[in-house]
């Protein structure tokens, strides 16, 4: 558990699954990524996935929600999909919170890694339900609207049944910009990855941290600005929001949080002896 000021701050992996490093690395040679992290003998690379619970002012907030639970098992297989401790909701469970406990749920994107856990079926196998049924939802609306209208590559990640439902509830918001979500905890467009990505930054006590999510998936994805994935649609974009939040990092000595690094999920940017920023690792457990 991470003391940021007045918050607690909860490091949970959903599952980790397996990737071809295309995905993962786009177009950075494998001469160059290979040697940080070594595929296993189907040439695939891991990606666990991290959500945060955050504990501030007497309130539970989640920060993205993983796969849940609609996954079909030939899904699972083609994604080596494993949970050896379990998901989202037993790992809030250990931290003493409980579904009915959450108070606010923040969508980063809608990507189905990312947002699948924000429902779940109901015990007919049909009927959808909201995970946390007493929180607020919230994602940026431009997010929201790439969601509900796909193109030929996106089509492949997002869902409906992961975030429709709770619009047309009224338990999801819509967020128009940068701005403060809950008292410390401020929601930042990050383009590049989608063109409504948000990374969230939290600060208390004069500490910052921030999920950087898939500005970053990885921590090396942070320290160097031409490295991103395959999956990012406007990688140009990407770059500059790096950029950006890169300065800010070292001006701060914030912790940084990355959505898919099985190595370096937590740590922060800083100068190392000969004068080159790096992604220092904290060492933090999952719950």
């Amino acid at each position: 558990m991470i003391q940021l000021g007045e918050m607690r701050v909860h490091l949970i992996n959903d599952c980790t699954i397996k990737v071809d490093p295309g995905g993962a690395f786009g177009l950075v040679p494998r001469a160059l990524w290979g040697p940080l992290l070594p595929p296993d003998e189907n040439h695939l690379v891991p990606m666990v996935q991290v959500n945060l619970l955050v504990q501030s002012g007497g309130k539970n907030i989640v920060i993205d929600t993983g796969y849940g639970h609609k996954l079909a098992e030939k899904q699972k297989a083609h994604m080596a999909f494993t949970r050896p401790n379990g998901d989202l909701v037993e790992a809030l469970g250990r931290c003493g919170v409980r579904p009915e406990d959450v108070h606010l749920v923040i969508d980063t994107h809608l990507h189905g890694d990312h947002a699948s856990g924000n429902t779940r079926y109901a015990e007919d196998g049909q009927t959808l339900m909201p995970t946390f049924p007493n929180a607020e939802y919230v994602v940026q609306r431009r997010e929201y609207e790439d969601a509900m209208h796909p193109d030929e590559r996106t089509r492949a990640t997002y869902f409906p049944i992961n975030y429709e439902p709770l619009l047309k509830s009224g338990q999801m918001r819509l967020l128009e910009g940068d701005l403060e979500i809950a008292p410390g905890i401020y929601g930042h467009v990050t383009p590049g990855h989608t063109p409504g990505h948000m990374s969230v930054r939290l600060e208390s006590g004069g500490q910052h941290l921030m999920f950087v999510c898939d500005l970053a998936s990885y921590a090396i994805h942070f320290e160097r600005l031409g490295w991103m994935t395959g999956y990012d649609v406007e990688p140009l974009r990407t770059l500059e929001s790096k950029r950006r939040w890169q300065a800010w990092a070292l001006s701060t000595d914030a912790l940084l949080v990355f959505p898919h690094d099985s190595q370096r999920p937590i740590g922060r940017y800083r100068m190392n002896a000969v004068g080159k920023a790096m992604v220092e690792a904290v060492n933090e457990p999952f719950v």
